[in-house]
């Protein structure tokens, strides 16, 4: 093989991946970067993965604290409560003795 038919089997390659760096940066550049959310009026308090892609997600918003439970296909609104109702007291944060099942029946029944 000469140099020559190494370069014409080389330079498609190094063609291909310089355009594909291009649209890389390209897109880097022009991607849609959403609306920010202020840390104050969104908190994710806690996430606990029940079952493969499978989460209870306890979820802060502005004065409202939601309970969500969240899988591959949909997120459903278990409960919703003030923040005041939702006081991470002594006796709601999980001890040595509790487990998360006791401190969420203790929530729902709030």
């Amino acid at each position: 093989m000469s140099f020559i038919e190494i370069l014409k089997l080389v330079f498609p390659l190094f063609l291909i991946i310089a355009l594909l760096y291009g649209v890389l940066l390209f897109v880097k550049k022009y991607q849609f970067k959403g609306s920010k959310i202020s840390s104050d009026n969104l908190k994710i308090l806690t996430t606990m993965m029940l079952m493969p892609k499978k989460y209870l997600s306890v979820v802060k918003v502005n004065n409202k604290v939601l309970i969500l439970g969240v899988s591959e296909q949909n997120i459903t609104l278990l409960k919703e409560m003030d923040s005041e109702e939702f006081n991470l007291n002594n006796e709601n944060q999980l001890s040595d003795n509790q487990n998360f099942l006791d401190v969420f029946k203790k929530m729902i029944k709030q």
